[in-house]
């Protein structure tokens, strides 16, 4: 019996031994797994790093683009809108010139309208004085007849 015994535990040794070892070969490969998990993770996590990094380059790099294209539309509509009053201005003083020859017509028409209503006058007064003239000198004539 003893010898059963002895071999039982034999076995059981051996069993056990074998368990270890198994035990110990996948604690190895599980400590293995692990390093590589681990580098994995570190490396996925500097991938994330870097396209997050070229991410916020490009969302700087497109938010200057739109700044500048603001800024240049900016820039184009003071210059729509200077070039605008500008042009105003030269309408206005072009307006304010055209009203000052109006009214220095309208006064050169005014004055002509009295030189003509003076002249209707004095050809009336002369054209008067000339028939009264005419019917003095008639009846002169027919006085002397």
């Amino acid at each position: 019996m003893s010898d059963e015994h002895s071999a039982a535990a034999d076995e059981v040794t051996a069993r056990i031994g074998e368990a270890e070892r198994t035990l110990a070969a996948a604690a190895e490969a599980a400590a293995a797994a692990e390093k590589r998990a681990e580098a994995e993770i570190r490396a996925l996590e500097a991938d994330l790093e870097k396209y997050r990094a070229a991410e916020d380059r490009d969302l700087k790099a497109l938010e200057l683009r739109h700044e500048e294209e603001l800024q240049k539309e900016r820039e184009a509509k003071e210059r729509a809108i200077a070039a605008a009053e500008e042009r105003l201005s030269e309408i206005e003083a072009q307006t304010d010139a055209a009203e000052e020859r109006i009214a220095a017509a309208e006064r050169r028409a005014e004055e002509a309208e009295k030189a003509v209503a003076a002249e209707s006058a004095r050809a009336r007064e002369g054209a008067a004085a000339w028939l009264r003239e005419r019917i003095d000198q008639i009846r002169r004539e027919g006085g002397e007849k």
